[in-house]
């Protein structure tokens, strides 16, 4: 349940995701890119209509190099870096086919990345001054969990699991089939001691159990603000715990202060809006 590392950690899922992207696009050929002479060379600027949190140079560098390696790209900004609008990202050279066939698939990761990285900065915004760290969930784009969850650290917010492997979630269907939260936590314990166990409760009687069970974190999924509080009271510190359900930009401050750890919220990845960019040859 940590934040990602940094991109180049990342290295081979951003040449698989551009690899899918770039044969889903081009398929046998670029046949409009082939109306311009072989031999023509130009430069474009790439320029974001609206303010933004900037996500995923990476996957646009690595569009560049798989389309064709001669093009150069000089960027003006960062991951993770605020732009304005009408602000140049970046500005790109080489053989003019090549750069239009470039385009699309490096604005869509780029719009894409941005735009979940600017909806992260926006939420995490909401609730700056209180101690709640808020995080993604699995509610990503296909193909794209861990390039989203690194846009949402871009944003200044946190990861949740990366997927089904490397934390427990706890939740009623596998409290039922395993005959109860003790026996839950008691078999996921023996089975990977060393990977976090969470707990999924909807009551505060469940919140008990889950303490008595030793969970290292309990999510408690639609509780109310004054469950909350009295859920920290009873957790005292023996468990971490993580506000989920139903949470929405305007619920977002009140629950960060009722004293939980965490606040879980699918709108970091599942809402996003591509950012609005433009690409034209100078």
């Amino acid at each position: 349940m940590s934040d990602l590392p940094q991109t180049h950690f990342l290295k081979a899922d951003i040449q698989a995701n551009v690899t899918a992207a770039l044969l889903e696009d081009i398929g046998d050929g670029d046949i409009t890119a082939r109306l311009i002479p072989a031999d023509e060379h130009a430069s474009a600027a790439i320029i974001t209509r609206e303010d933004a949190i900037i996500c995923g140079v990476d996957w646009v560098n690595e569009v560049a190099q798989q389309v064709d390696h001669t093009i150069s790209i000089d960027w003006m900004v960062a991951d993770g870096q605020q732009a304005e609008a009408n602000q140049l990202l970046f500005q790109a050279h080489g053989n003019a086919r090549s750069l239009l066939t470039f385009e699309r698939c490096a604005l869509n990761f780029l719009q894409c990345l941005s735009g979940t990285s600017t909806i992260a900065h926006y939420y995490a915004g909401l609730i700056a001054g209180t101690q709640v760290k808020l995080l993604d969930t699995r509610k990503t784009i296909p193909g794209l969990r861990k390039a989203q969850k690194y846009a949402v650290s871009c944003g200044q917010c946190h990861n949740h699991r990366i997927g089904l492997y490397d934390a427990f979630l706890i939740k009623e269907n596998h409290i039922a089939a395993c005959g109860g939260i003790s026996q839950a936590v008691a078999t996921a314990r023996a089975q990977e001691p060393t990977k976090p166990v969470e707990v999924e409760v909807e009551s505060m009687d469940e919140l008990q159990h889950a303490l008595d069970a030793g969970a290292d974190r309990i999510m408690l999924d639609n509780f109310t603000l004054r469950e909350m509080r009295n859920a920290v009271g009873l957790a005292a510190g023996r468990a971490e715990l993580e506000a989920s359900g139903g949470i929405t930009e305007h619920t977002l401050r009140p629950i960060a202060e009722t004293g939980v750890d965490y606040i879980s919220i699918g709108a970091l990845t599942k809402d996003c809006r591509a950012i609005d960019l433009s690409m034209r040859f100078v």
